[in-house]
């Protein structure tokens, strides 16, 4: 079970020091160690209008994001609250307070613009939050939608970053919350109820026509149609008499306004129940350290003076994970062969059937926590590192069985090695006692277990060194004629030549075993990655089915309001992605 976070309050995430945008160690830290997904809901709108109280309710706090009761902006920058999500277990919520736009105290609309596309940029749900109604003024206001284009790149592509071509951010932008305050309208058209919903739809009408006022009007309805096909509005009441309103936080539920109250409460329910997970392109969770990895990417791309890409955001943070996934494979493999084996094995094939078993298990491990390995770089990584611990594990094992071994022929033919010194067999018919005596010992050593795959060779590497011994032993042996002296050497050359034979044709069982070795590792890569890539191929279909199904819902909407043009790109962005899909096809080349 993952560890959860829960901050006892809010702290800086990215603050707005003289214009300048910087990331908070302190902050970042909190977040490494979320290894939760995490559902990031994130607040805009005007300065003083109320974000900070909404956030401090959906963290289930009275207290918490800075209210603030003078006209002057309150938050600077953006700030963090974690906190376990309420109806979602092993899931952590993360809210973001931005600072209040248009504070006539900054001067410039630079930093807000950065403000409200970082925060679409890093939110699952994007509220914006203004007071009153939808009207010109409003989307006015709103003009910072109209400027994502110019602030954020969906991909390294040059000449792809319109709003023709919002389908590449509709992947990764989130869904859109419109909040309205202290809303006095009735929700009624042509004398007919209507839902909050209904009153944005209609706010978002596009007027026909081509000239600059129509244009105007209809770039910021469009922006939103457009990037954000799921968007939801709330309305809300005045919290409470005027008076009351400089120390809201203080205020008891009962000197609240009662319809206030109930508003506040479905708006947090639908947040809580309806906010999904922060995701990237193809479906891709975000947890604690890879919305940190996001903040990093972002911020340090606009302090640069470049634009936020999207796409380098991701393969940036890929980079990062696929090497710890690689670093995370490798420990799970020694940590598995450690366990394991037993060094020496006795058998080659028994150190390649375990290497075998960990290395497939390390490979699961590597794909539980890569993602964008693209041209599976990361994983041939993995594979060559896997390859040279399998061969250090067989020269470990070599080794192994060669201490063994001599040890062992140390222990068993020692008592022989005396009894040639003190001259024990230097007598007639000693030649063949003491060949009589090997051959026993011989027996011995066959019999203990375990010896590993270099027993034959040292066994033969030291009866060869123990040749001349014999060759001498057989020349004194005064018992023995010249002829059967001939007949013994060439005996002895004769299993020399038969202990040769049988080691050539070990090594060469070995490296069949190693390349067999090698085609299985090769094989379990592109098992693995192939059923790796299909269920990716899945998660971008669906996702893709999603963006198309939303777009129809779009075009559907123009064509019903008469906007044959804008009907038209939205087709041609629904061809695209149909294209896309059809082209999408799972690819394999390890090798």
């Amino acid at each position: 079970m993952a560890p959860e976070i829960d901050l006892p309050g809010p702290l800086s995430l990215i603050d707005n020091t003289k214009g300048q945008l910087v990331v908070n160690p302190e902050a970042l830290k909190i977040l490494s160690a979320i290894t939760q997904p995490v559902v990031v809901v994130a607040i805009v709108g005007l300065y003083r209008t109320g974000k900070s109280y909404l956030m401090n309710k959906l963290a289930g706090k009275k207290n918490g994001f800075s209210l603030g009761s003078t006209v002057r902006s309150h938050t600077k920058g953006i700030w963090m609250w974690c906190v376990p999500h309420p109806k979602k277990p092993e899931h952590t919520l993360v809210l973001l307070d931005t600072e209040g736009l248009g504070d006539i105290e900054k001067g410039d609309n630079e930093n807000d613009s950065w403000i409200f596309a970082l925060a679409i940029l890093l939110s699952s749900t994007f509220v914006y939050n203004s007071m009153g109604t939808i009207n010109q003024q409003a989307m006015d206001q709103l003009h910072y939608v109209t400027e994502l284009t110019d602030r954020i790149k969906a991909n390294s592509s040059p000449g792809n970053n319109s709003v023709e071509d919002s389908a590449d951010f509709v992947s990764f932008f989130p869904a859109f919350v419109w909040t309205l305050r202290d809303f006095t309208l009735e929700l009624e058209v042509d004398g007919e109820p209507i839902t909050a919903d209904d009153y944005l739809e209609l706010s978002l009408k596009l007027r026909k026509g081509t000239d600059k006022k129509s244009k105007s009007f209809n770039d910021p309805r469009l922006c939103i149609r457009k990037f954000f096909p799921n968007r939801k509005c709330f309305i809300f009441d005045c919290p409470a008499q005027k008076k009351y309103l400089a120390r809201l936080e203080q205020l008891k539920e009962e000197e609240l306004n009662p319809d206030f109250i109930e508003q506040v409460a479905e708006f947090c329910s639908y947040i809580l129940s309806h906010s999904n997970v922060k995701t990237l392109s193809g479906g891709i969770p975000v947890n604690g350290p890879r919305l940190e990895s996001l903040v990093l990417t972002y911020v340090n791309a606009i302090s640069s003076g470049d634009l936020p890409c999207m796409e380098n955001a991701v393969l940036a943070l890929a980079q990062i994970e696929n090497s710890a996934a690689v670093e995370k494979a490798i420990a799970h493999y020694e940590q598995q062969m450690g366990q394991k084996v037993q060094l020496p094995t006795e058998t080659l094939q028994e150190l390649l059937d375990l290497h075998r078993d960990s290395e497939r298990e390390a490979i699961e491990v590597f794909m539980k926590n890569s993602f964008k390995d693209v041209d599976q770089t990361f994983q041939r990584k993995l594979g060559a590192q896997l390859e040279v611990r399998r061969d250090d594990f067989c020269k470990q094992n070599s080794k192994a069985s060669s201490d063994c071994c001599m040890a062992l022929l140390q222990d068993i033919f020692g008592p022989l090695e005396e009894d040639v010194k003190q001259g024990t067999f230097s007598q007639p018919g000693g030649y063949r006692l003491f060949i009589q005596k090997q051959q026993e010992l011989k027996k011995k050593y066959y019999q203990v277990p375990r010896k590993g795959i270099q027993a034959e060779e040292v066994l033969k590497k030291y009866l060869e060194s123990k040749e001349d011994v014999a060759d001498a032993l057989l020349q004194t042996d005064q018992s023995l004629s010249e002829k059967e002296k001939a007949i013994e050497v060439e005996h002895i050359k004769a299993e020399s030549a038969e202990a040769a034979k049988k080691m050539l044709e070990e090594i060469q069982k070995k490296n069949e075993q190693m390349m067999e070795q090698k085609e299985k590792s090769y094989q379990e890569h592109v098992k693995q990655l192939t059923e790796k890539m299909e269920r990716d191929r899945a998660q971008l279909m669906a996702e893709q089915e999603k963006t198309l199904a939303l777009k129809l819902q779009e075009q559907e909407r123009l064509l019903k309001e008469g906007f044959k043009n804008e009907s038209q790109r939205i087709q041609k962005e629904i061809q695209d992605i149909q294209m896309r899909s059809k082209s999408q096809q799972p690819v394999c080349h390890i090798l």
